[in-house]
Order: structure tokens, then C-alpha cells, then sequence
């Protein structure tokens, strides 16, 4: 299967039909400098998300995307889920991503209390969590501190150890931090000029694609709508993750990319400790965005993990 061939159109949020749903994000600015989104770090935050509606009988199904990802990277799977599953399918921005509000707490126990808070007023608990790398993280400890509110897991190519070994996100950040865009230039010729100046440091056509739809204008300035300020102060820790004693019960898959390395075999016996119903499968041909590489693959072991 010629996996790698629709990446980019599905981290982008370019495959498959529309379907009918409703979304209540709140609207937030643009510019990460804008002081207007920066909130205290003692409580959860309003997160920008999209609902597809579905069978309310059922649980629902939440779509977590990974670090400087959005709701966007998950929107045409989570379109083909809700239609082959009659689901209600959530898809969500964290904090400090997409449009969901910058603050200067970025730990996971932070981003598991949004979704506490977040779930429930949506009235979509117990739900079924899917994340992907940062998001499969935040999925784990939100099992593992409520698991009343998580029906069952899936974690994308990730485990609960530290990934700081096989991460490239420095790198990235460094890049995307040394962008400079002159004011007022058309979009078009700046996302060339971003581009050309992280070529030489982030060489991978699709990585820097992904890392591109974080380029956001307004009122013809430039900037990133990820906070890259405070995920770069806080980037050991989400590499980390965090101490936990009691496990999830619940059944769990960890969805692993074939040609990936952050799923360590040293891993398994600490995802058997915290998730004693653990399966494990793999996409052969998958790198670390499994659902962005193989997205038929990742499709069929959701539902096959849903059966």
C-alpha cells in the first residue's frame, strides 16, 4: 500500500467527503503574541473543537492530535469514523495549538483537566480516546486519573515513558523560532519564504508542510499559532510522563508505526503495568504519524478495536 501518497492530504485534513456537523469552537486570535490568549495556569482552559453528531446511545469517539497539530490533522478520519460507525466524533485543539487558547502551563496534567472539564459539558462520557504522540499521552493520563470518563483508549504510536530520545521537536522548534517574515508580504510568498528557511534544518517535504499550517497572518503580520515560547520551556516535561501508580482497566490498543522508534520494546513492561488490558498492533508501512501515513490502515484498526 502506497501509504506515504496521501500524507499530506490528511495531516491537512484533505481526505474524503464533507458530512453534516456543527461546531461551537470559540473563536481565538491568531498571532501567539496576543497577550489576549494567555490564561492562568490554575484552570482548564475553553478548547476549540468540532462535533459530528451520531447515535447518542453510543460512546463517542475523541480524535487528540500530537505536538504542533490541530483539530485539522483529524478532520477527513474523523468524518469517514462518524459516517462508518454512526458515532458522535470529537476532534480537539489542546491548549497552546490550533485555536484553542495559549497558556503558560503546557503539563499534561493541564491538558487532562481541559478534557475533564470539557467532556462532560458536552455530555460525552464515557467516550473512546484516540491520540496521537503528545495527545496519546494526555489520553493516557486522563484513563489513568478518570477512568469513569474513558469507555477505552487508543494510543497512537506512543507509550507512558519519556520519547526524548527518538524526538526531532528541538530542531523544530529551533527552525521555526529563526523564521523571518517581512509584514505585508501576500500569503502565498511567505509560506514559500518559511518554506525555503526551514529546508536546510527540517528536510522531510511533509514535516515541513505540517509544520506550515501553524503559519498564520493577520492584519499582515506573521506568526505562529502554536505557542512555540512556552512549548520550548516545557518540552522536556511533554517528552516526559508524568508518575502514575494506579492503572486503567479498561480495554487499551497501542497502535504502533512500523517504521517508527518511540515504542521501545524496554517500553512494554510499563504499558503492561498502567494498562494491563494492553493489545498491541502494528501499520507496517507507518511512520510515527500512523494515521497521516496509512490512514485506511488506521481506519480499519479503530474499527476492529471498536468491534
Amino acid at each position: 500500500m502506497h501509504c506515504w501518497a496521501r500524507a499530506w492530504r490528511v495531516l491537512r485534513g484533505g481526505l474524503g467527503s464533507p458530512t453534516p456537523s456543527f461546531s461551537r469552537a470559540p473563536v481565538a486570535l491568531s498571532s501567539s503574541s496576543s497577550s489576549t490568549r494567555e490564561h492562568s495556569e490554575s484552570r482548564p482552559l475553553p478548547l476549540s473543537y468540532k462535533l459530528l453528531d451520531g447515535e447518542a446511545a453510543l460512546p463517542a469517539i475523541v480524535f487528540l492530535h500530537g505536538l504542533f497539530g490541530s483539530k485539522t490533522n483529524f478532520a477527513s478520519i474523523a468524518k469517514a469514523v462518524a459516517q462508518q460507525t454512526g458515532r458522535r466524533v470529537l476532534t480537539v485543539d489542546a491548549r497552546n495549538h490550533g485555536d484553542s487558547p495559549h497558556s503558560p502551563d503546557a503539563s499534561y496534567e493541564a491538558m487532562s483537566q481541559d478534557l475533564q472539564d470539557l467532556l462532560p459539558q458536552l455530555d460525552l462520557v464515557p467516550s473512546v480516546l484516540i491520540g496521537h504522540s503528545m495527545g496519546g499521552k494526555t489520553a493516557m493520563l486522563l484513563a489513568l486519573q478518570r477512568p469513569e470518563l474513558v469507555e477505552r483508549l487508543i494510543a497512537v504510536d506512543i507509550s507512558p515513558v519519556a520519547t526524548s530520545s527518538v524526538s526531532h521537536f528541538v530542531t523544530f522548534i529551533t527552525a521555526m523560532k529563526a523564521i523571518d517574515i517581512p509584514d505585508k508580504m501576500p500569503r502565498s510568498h511567505a509560506r514559500k519564504l518559511a518554506d525555503e528557511q526551514l529546508r536546510p534544518i527540517v528536510q522531510d517535504l511533509t514535516v515541513r508542510q505540517f509544520l506550515l499550517t501553524n503559519l498564520v497572518e493577520a492584519d499582515g503580520h506573521f506568526s505562529w499559532r502554536v505557542n512555540l515560547d512556552v512549548l520550548a520551556q516545557h518540552l522536556d516535561k511533554i517528552m516526559a510522563f508524568p508518575q502514575q501508580q494506579e492503572p486503567y482497566s479498561g480495554p487499551t490498543l497501542f497502535l504502533l508505526g512500523g517504521n517508527s522508534q518511540y515504542v521501545q520494546p524496554s517500553h512494554h513492561s510499563e504499558i503492561r503495568r498502567l494498562f494491563p488490558r494492553a493489545q498491541m498492533q502494528t501499520v507496517p508501512n507507518a511512520g510515527h504519524w500512523v494515521h497521516a501515513d496509512c490512514p485506511q490502515d488506521f481506519m480499519a484498526a479503530i474499527q476492529g478495536f471498536l468491534a
